[in-house]
Protein backbone atom coordinates (compact mmCIF):
# COMPACT_ATOMS: atom_id res chain seq x y z
CA UNK A 1 0.00 0.00 0.00
CA UNK A 2 1.00 3.87 -0.85
CA UNK A 3 0.79 5.87 2.09
CA UNK A 4 0.59 9.39 2.27
CA UNK A 5 0.48 12.20 4.53
CA UNK A 6 -1.53 15.13 3.76
CA UNK A 7 -1.39 18.74 5.69
CA UNK A 8 -4.86 20.04 6.93
CA UNK A 9 -6.10 23.35 8.33
CA UNK A 10 -4.03 22.85 10.69
CA UNK A 11 -0.39 23.97 8.53
CA UNK A 12 -1.72 27.20 8.98
CA UNK A 13 -1.92 27.47 12.69
CA UNK A 14 0.92 26.09 12.91
CA UNK A 15 2.84 28.54 11.04
CA UNK A 16 5.64 29.71 11.05
CA UNK A 17 7.04 26.25 11.72
CA UNK A 18 5.78 24.51 9.14
CA UNK A 19 6.73 27.53 6.37
CA UNK A 20 9.47 25.17 5.55
CA UNK A 21 8.41 21.32 6.59
CA UNK A 22 5.14 19.66 6.34
CA UNK A 23 3.29 18.98 9.05
CA UNK A 24 4.31 15.42 9.53
CA UNK A 25 8.04 16.74 9.59
CA UNK A 26 7.75 18.59 13.08
CA UNK A 27 9.15 16.87 15.84
CA UNK A 28 7.45 15.59 18.99
CA UNK A 29 8.42 13.15 21.72
CA UNK A 30 11.34 11.17 20.45
CA UNK A 31 11.04 11.67 16.65
CA UNK A 32 9.13 13.46 13.91
CA UNK A 33 5.42 12.40 13.16
CA UNK A 34 6.40 11.41 10.01
CA UNK A 35 8.79 8.70 11.37
CA UNK A 36 6.37 7.54 13.93
CA UNK A 37 3.91 6.52 11.06
CA UNK A 38 6.55 4.65 9.19
CA UNK A 39 8.04 3.01 12.16
CA UNK A 40 4.38 1.68 12.22
CA UNK A 41 3.12 1.13 9.32
CA UNK A 42 6.67 -0.60 8.19
CA UNK A 43 6.53 1.22 5.09
CA UNK A 44 7.87 4.74 3.74
CA UNK A 45 5.80 7.78 3.22
CA UNK A 46 5.28 10.76 1.25
CA UNK A 47 3.26 14.33 1.45
CA UNK A 48 0.59 16.13 0.03
CA UNK A 49 1.24 19.90 0.94
CA UNK A 50 1.64 23.29 -0.56
CA UNK A 51 2.86 23.86 -3.99
CA UNK A 52 6.14 25.85 -3.19
CA UNK A 53 7.13 22.43 -0.81
CA UNK A 54 6.46 19.80 -3.00
CA UNK A 55 9.97 19.76 -4.45
CA UNK A 56 11.25 19.06 -1.29
CA UNK A 57 8.58 17.16 -0.11
CA UNK A 58 7.08 14.82 -3.20
CA UNK A 59 4.02 12.84 -3.51
CA UNK A 60 4.49 8.75 -5.00
CA UNK A 61 1.17 8.03 -6.48
CA UNK A 62 0.21 4.58 -6.96
CA UNK A 63 -2.70 3.04 -7.93
CA UNK A 64 -3.95 2.47 -5.20
CA UNK A 65 -3.64 5.32 -1.90
CA UNK A 66 -3.97 5.70 1.81
CA UNK A 67 -3.76 9.29 2.82
CA UNK A 68 -3.25 10.01 6.39
CA UNK A 69 -3.59 13.34 8.36
CA UNK A 70 -0.34 14.18 9.34
CA UNK A 71 -0.97 16.29 12.32
CA UNK A 72 -2.35 13.24 14.20
CA UNK A 73 0.01 11.29 16.39
CA UNK A 74 -0.11 7.18 15.55
CA UNK A 75 -1.34 4.02 18.09
CA UNK A 76 -1.57 0.81 17.10
CA UNK A 77 -5.42 1.01 17.27
CA UNK A 78 -5.66 3.85 15.15
CA UNK A 79 -2.98 2.31 12.57
CA UNK A 80 -4.84 -1.14 12.41
CA UNK A 81 -7.88 0.47 11.86
CA UNK A 82 -6.31 2.37 8.84
CA UNK A 83 -4.51 -0.45 7.27
CA UNK A 84 -8.18 -2.25 7.02
CA UNK A 85 -9.43 0.83 5.14
CA UNK A 86 -11.29 -0.32 1.91
CA UNK A 87 -11.51 0.75 -1.42
CA UNK A 88 -12.95 4.54 -1.07
CA UNK A 89 -13.50 4.75 2.51
CA UNK A 90 -12.86 7.58 4.72
CA UNK A 91 -11.83 7.34 8.61
CA UNK A 92 -13.16 10.26 10.57
CA UNK A 93 -13.05 11.62 13.98
CA UNK A 94 -15.89 14.15 14.63
CA UNK A 95 -15.38 16.77 12.26
CA UNK A 96 -11.55 15.88 11.75
CA UNK A 97 -10.66 13.72 8.47
CA UNK A 98 -8.00 11.01 9.94
CA UNK A 99 -7.12 8.96 7.02
CA UNK A 100 -8.88 7.54 3.46
CA UNK A 101 -8.43 5.01 0.95
CA UNK A 102 -8.25 6.82 -3.11
CA UNK A 103 -7.34 5.39 -6.72
CA UNK A 104 -4.66 7.34 -8.82
CA UNK A 105 -7.28 8.91 -11.10
CA UNK A 106 -9.32 10.61 -7.74
CA UNK A 107 -5.83 11.85 -6.10
CA UNK A 108 -5.54 14.70 -8.44
CA UNK A 109 -8.58 15.87 -7.82
CA UNK A 110 -8.99 15.60 -4.79
CA UNK A 111 -10.79 17.96 -2.21
CA UNK A 112 -9.79 16.99 1.56
CA UNK A 113 -12.64 19.69 2.73
CA UNK A 114 -15.15 16.55 0.59
CA UNK A 115 -15.11 13.24 1.03
CA UNK A 116 -17.26 13.24 -1.98
CA UNK A 117 -18.98 9.70 -1.99
CA UNK A 118 -16.58 7.63 -0.05
CA UNK A 119 -18.09 5.40 2.43
CA UNK A 120 -17.35 7.25 5.98
CA UNK A 121 -16.11 5.21 9.45
CA UNK A 122 -16.03 6.78 12.54
CA UNK A 123 -12.67 6.00 14.89
CA UNK A 124 -12.80 6.17 18.62
CA UNK A 125 -8.77 6.05 18.68
CA UNK A 126 -7.80 8.82 17.58
CA UNK A 127 -5.76 10.43 20.77
CA UNK A 128 -3.51 12.70 19.98
CA UNK A 129 -3.76 15.20 17.40
CA UNK A 130 -1.99 18.57 16.98
CA UNK A 131 -3.63 21.92 16.32
CA UNK A 132 -1.89 24.92 17.75
CA UNK A 133 1.84 25.71 17.94
CA UNK A 134 1.57 24.76 22.09
CA UNK A 135 -0.07 21.76 21.54
CA UNK A 136 3.62 20.41 20.71
CA UNK A 137 4.72 21.05 24.39
CA UNK A 138 1.60 20.77 26.00
CA UNK A 139 1.61 17.07 24.49
CA UNK A 140 5.33 16.56 24.46
CA UNK A 141 5.62 14.84 27.59
CA UNK A 142 2.78 12.18 26.73
CA UNK A 143 4.16 11.57 23.43
CA UNK A 144 8.26 10.85 25.16
CA UNK A 145 6.39 8.12 27.09
CA UNK A 146 4.91 6.35 23.89
CA UNK A 147 8.04 6.67 21.94
CA UNK A 148 9.97 5.51 24.82
CA UNK A 149 8.02 2.11 25.33
CA UNK A 150 7.80 1.62 21.69
CA UNK A 151 11.61 2.43 20.46
CA UNK A 152 13.39 0.54 23.53
CA UNK A 153 10.72 -2.68 23.69
CA UNK A 154 13.19 -5.97 23.79
CA UNK A 155 16.39 -3.63 23.77
CA UNK A 156 18.92 -3.24 26.21
CA UNK A 157 20.44 0.31 26.95
CA UNK A 158 24.36 0.98 26.88
CA UNK A 159 25.61 1.02 30.44
CA UNK A 160 25.74 3.98 32.12
CA UNK A 161 28.89 5.27 33.36
CA UNK A 162 29.67 4.74 37.22
CA UNK A 163 30.44 8.24 37.57
CA UNK A 164 26.42 9.47 36.99
CA UNK A 165 23.79 9.40 39.22
CA UNK A 166 20.71 7.39 38.17
CA UNK A 167 17.44 7.87 40.14
CA UNK A 168 14.88 5.65 38.28
CA UNK A 169 14.64 2.91 36.13
CA UNK A 170 13.64 4.32 32.90
CA UNK A 171 16.86 5.35 31.25
CA UNK A 172 17.91 4.17 28.08
CA UNK A 173 21.50 5.48 26.12
CA UNK A 174 21.98 4.27 22.67
CA UNK A 175 25.38 2.90 21.45
CA UNK A 176 28.35 5.79 21.25
CA UNK A 177 26.50 7.86 23.33
CA UNK A 178 28.67 9.86 26.49
CA UNK A 179 26.74 10.41 30.24
CA UNK A 180 29.54 11.59 32.27
CA UNK A 181 29.09 13.07 35.76
CA UNK A 182 25.26 13.90 35.73
CA UNK A 183 21.87 13.10 37.43
CA UNK A 184 19.62 12.02 35.53
CA UNK A 185 15.81 11.45 37.18
CA UNK A 186 13.78 9.30 35.71
CA UNK A 187 10.86 9.19 38.40
CA UNK A 188 8.33 11.22 36.65
CA UNK A 189 9.52 10.22 33.05
CA UNK A 190 11.51 8.26 30.91
CA UNK A 191 15.11 9.76 29.82
CA UNK A 192 16.25 8.69 26.32
CA UNK A 193 19.52 9.23 25.04
CA UNK A 194 20.31 8.84 21.57
CA UNK A 195 23.47 7.69 19.13
CA UNK A 196 26.65 9.61 19.61
CA UNK A 197 24.96 12.00 21.94
CA UNK A 198 26.61 13.52 25.45
CA UNK A 199 25.59 14.84 28.59
CA UNK A 200 28.67 17.09 29.66
CA UNK A 201 29.98 16.99 33.24
CA UNK A 202 27.70 18.49 35.95
CA UNK A 203 24.37 18.65 34.23
CA UNK A 204 21.01 17.47 35.74
CA UNK A 205 18.17 16.33 33.95
CA UNK A 206 14.62 15.57 35.17
CA UNK A 207 12.65 12.93 32.56
CA UNK A 208 10.51 12.89 30.49
CA UNK A 209 13.87 14.20 28.42
CA UNK A 210 15.20 13.22 25.13
CA UNK A 211 18.82 14.40 23.61
CA UNK A 212 18.89 13.01 20.30
CA UNK A 213 21.15 11.63 18.16
CA UNK A 214 24.43 13.62 17.90
CA UNK A 215 22.99 16.42 20.40
CA UNK A 216 25.07 17.39 22.86
CA UNK A 217 23.69 19.20 26.99
CA UNK A 218 26.72 21.37 27.66
CA UNK A 219 28.28 21.44 31.28
CA UNK A 220 26.49 21.89 34.16
CA UNK A 221 22.71 22.44 32.07
CA UNK A 222 19.55 21.93 34.14
CA UNK A 223 16.71 20.50 32.02
CA UNK A 224 13.38 19.52 33.55
CA UNK A 225 10.61 17.48 31.80
CA UNK A 226 8.66 17.31 28.91
CA UNK A 227 11.87 18.38 26.93
CA UNK A 228 13.55 17.11 23.53
CA UNK A 229 16.67 18.17 22.66
CA UNK A 230 16.48 17.06 18.82
CA UNK A 231 19.45 15.60 16.61
CA UNK A 232 22.72 17.89 16.28
CA UNK A 233 22.06 20.58 18.60
CA UNK A 234 23.99 22.18 21.44
CA UNK A 235 21.67 22.88 24.32
CA UNK A 236 22.86 25.04 28.16
CA UNK A 237 21.28 26.53 30.76
CA UNK A 238 18.10 26.33 32.37
CA UNK A 239 15.52 24.54 30.11
CA UNK A 240 11.55 23.54 30.80
CA UNK A 241 9.40 21.72 28.44
CA UNK A 242 10.95 22.89 25.52
CA UNK A 243 11.12 20.88 22.07
CA UNK A 244 14.15 21.85 19.72
CA UNK A 245 13.28 19.98 16.37
CA UNK A 246 17.13 19.97 15.23
CA UNK A 247 20.36 21.31 14.37
CA UNK A 248 19.92 24.51 16.59
CA UNK A 249 22.11 26.01 19.30
CA UNK A 250 21.46 27.48 22.69
CA UNK A 251 24.98 26.52 24.21
CA UNK A 252 25.10 29.09 26.72
CA UNK A 253 23.22 29.79 30.33
CA UNK A 254 19.77 31.20 29.99
CA UNK A 255 16.47 30.27 30.72
CA UNK A 256 13.96 28.99 28.20
CA UNK A 257 10.69 27.45 29.15
CA UNK A 258 7.42 26.04 27.51
CA UNK A 259 8.83 26.95 23.60
CA UNK A 260 9.19 25.08 20.63
CA UNK A 261 12.60 26.38 18.43
CA UNK A 262 12.85 25.29 14.57
CA UNK A 263 16.10 23.82 12.49
CA UNK A 264 19.29 26.03 12.15
CA UNK A 265 18.59 28.61 14.74
CA UNK A 266 21.00 30.34 17.80
CA UNK A 267 20.37 31.45 20.94
CA UNK A 268 23.10 34.09 21.88
CA UNK A 269 24.33 33.81 25.11
CA UNK A 270 22.27 34.75 28.16
CA UNK A 271 19.26 34.61 25.99
CA UNK A 272 15.87 34.49 28.07
CA UNK A 273 12.56 34.00 27.46
CA UNK A 274 9.28 34.37 30.16
CA UNK A 275 6.96 32.31 30.28
CA UNK A 276 4.65 33.43 32.33
CA UNK A 277 3.09 36.74 32.50
CA UNK A 278 3.50 39.18 35.76
CA UNK A 279 -0.64 39.17 36.54
CA UNK A 280 -1.16 35.23 35.53
CA UNK A 281 -3.33 36.01 33.06
CA UNK A 282 -3.41 33.74 30.18
CA UNK A 283 -1.03 34.38 27.43
CA UNK A 284 -1.84 35.21 23.79
CA UNK A 285 0.01 34.14 21.20
CA UNK A 286 0.47 35.70 17.25
CA UNK A 287 -2.01 33.46 14.86
CA UNK A 288 -1.23 33.32 11.32
CA UNK A 289 -4.76 31.97 10.54
CA UNK A 290 -6.56 35.10 12.32
CA UNK A 291 -3.73 37.36 11.58
CA UNK A 292 -3.92 38.75 15.25
CA UNK A 293 -2.87 37.46 19.05
CA UNK A 294 -5.34 34.53 20.21
CA UNK A 295 -5.95 33.21 23.70
CA UNK A 296 -3.90 30.18 24.09
CA UNK A 297 -5.82 29.12 26.83
CA UNK A 298 -2.46 28.63 29.14
CA UNK A 299 -0.70 30.39 31.56
CA UNK A 300 2.54 29.41 30.97
CA UNK A 301 3.85 29.85 27.21
CA UNK A 302 6.99 30.74 25.70
CA UNK A 303 8.87 31.09 22.93
CA UNK A 304 7.98 30.00 18.86
CA UNK A 305 11.24 30.52 16.58
CA UNK A 306 11.04 29.68 13.18
CA UNK A 307 13.85 27.94 11.73
CA UNK A 308 17.14 29.92 10.73
CA UNK A 309 16.27 32.60 13.41
CA UNK A 310 19.15 34.23 15.40
CA UNK A 311 18.95 36.49 18.43
CA UNK A 312 21.83 38.26 20.03
CA UNK A 313 23.70 38.33 23.78
CA UNK A 314 21.45 39.12 26.26
CA UNK A 315 18.12 39.03 24.22
CA UNK A 316 14.88 39.41 26.46
CA UNK A 317 11.79 37.46 24.94
CA UNK A 318 8.37 38.08 26.14
CA UNK A 319 5.80 35.58 27.29
CA UNK A 320 4.62 34.17 24.33
CA UNK A 321 6.06 35.78 21.62
CA UNK A 322 6.24 34.59 17.71
CA UNK A 323 9.03 34.62 15.31
CA UNK A 324 8.95 33.87 12.19
CA UNK A 325 11.50 32.69 9.32
CA UNK A 326 15.16 34.37 9.03
CA UNK A 327 15.23 36.91 11.34
CA UNK A 328 17.88 38.71 12.99
CA UNK A 329 17.61 40.04 16.78
CA UNK A 330 19.44 42.06 18.83
CA UNK A 331 19.54 44.89 21.25
CA UNK A 332 18.36 45.48 24.63
CA UNK A 333 14.64 45.39 25.93
CA UNK A 334 11.91 43.00 25.52
CA UNK A 335 11.36 42.02 22.16
CA UNK A 336 8.48 42.51 20.31
CA UNK A 337 5.66 39.81 20.49
CA UNK A 338 5.51 39.23 17.17
CA UNK A 339 8.89 39.39 14.95
CA UNK A 340 8.04 38.53 11.09
CA UNK A 341 10.20 36.51 9.16
CA UNK A 342 13.43 38.22 7.93
CA UNK A 343 13.30 41.01 10.15
CA UNK A 344 16.43 42.68 10.69
CA UNK A 345 16.51 44.27 14.23
CA UNK A 346 15.26 44.91 17.29
CA UNK A 347 12.91 46.27 20.14
CA UNK A 348 13.53 49.93 18.98
CA UNK A 349 13.31 49.14 15.37
CA UNK A 350 13.31 46.61 12.89
CA UNK A 351 14.12 46.46 9.09
CA UNK A 352 13.65 44.38 6.32
CA UNK A 353 16.36 41.03 5.87
CA UNK A 354 17.12 40.81 2.60
CA UNK A 355 16.92 37.89 0.71
CA UNK A 356 20.08 37.68 -0.74
CA UNK A 357 22.19 38.32 2.89
CA UNK A 358 19.71 35.81 4.78
CA UNK A 359 20.40 32.94 2.15
CA UNK A 360 24.26 33.63 2.27
CA UNK A 361 23.95 33.20 6.26
CA UNK A 362 22.31 30.32 5.88
CA UNK A 363 24.89 28.97 3.47
CA UNK A 364 27.39 29.33 5.90
CA UNK A 365 25.42 28.19 8.28
CA UNK A 366 25.00 24.89 6.62
CA UNK A 367 28.11 24.44 5.59
CA UNK A 368 29.86 24.61 9.57
CA UNK A 369 27.29 22.08 9.55
CA UNK A 370 28.91 20.31 6.67
CA UNK A 371 25.56 20.60 4.82
CA UNK A 372 24.60 22.46 1.49
CA UNK A 373 22.06 24.88 1.00
CA UNK A 374 20.69 23.32 -1.55
CA UNK A 375 18.41 24.50 -4.84
CA UNK A 376 15.15 23.33 -3.10
CA UNK A 377 15.47 25.11 -0.10
CA UNK A 378 17.15 28.31 -1.85
CA UNK A 379 13.60 28.56 -3.49
CA UNK A 380 11.62 27.75 -0.49
CA UNK A 381 13.39 30.63 1.52
CA UNK A 382 12.12 32.99 -1.55
CA UNK A 383 8.95 32.00 -1.20
CA UNK A 384 8.54 32.16 2.24
CA UNK A 385 10.18 35.98 2.19
CA UNK A 386 7.66 36.74 -0.78
CA UNK A 387 4.66 35.21 1.68
CA UNK A 388 5.75 37.38 4.46
CA UNK A 389 6.25 40.81 3.09
CA UNK A 390 2.91 41.86 4.40
CA UNK A 391 4.04 41.07 7.88
CA UNK A 392 6.90 43.36 7.76
CA UNK A 393 4.88 46.87 6.98
CA UNK A 394 2.51 45.69 9.78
Amino acid sequence: MNYILFDDQAKTNLLPLTFTRTVADLRVGITTIREKWENYLNAKTSSLTDEYLCEKFPIKQANQNILINGSVIPNEALVNEIKSLGNNEILVSEDIIVAMSVPLKALKSLSLECAGNSESKTTQNLKLKINNLWDIFIINSKVIHDDFDRLTKGRKSQQASKTNVLIGKDIFIEEGAKVECATLNSTNGPIYIGKDAEIMEGSHVRGPFVLCDNAQLKMGAKVYGGTTIGPHCKVGGEINNCIFIGYANKAHDGFLGQSVIGELCNLGAGTNNSNLKNNYEEVKLWSYASKRFESTGLQFCGLIMGDHSKCGINTMFNTGTVVGINASIFGAGFQRNFIPSFSWGGASKFTTYEISKAVDVARRVLERRTKDLDEKDEKILQTIYDLTLEYRYM
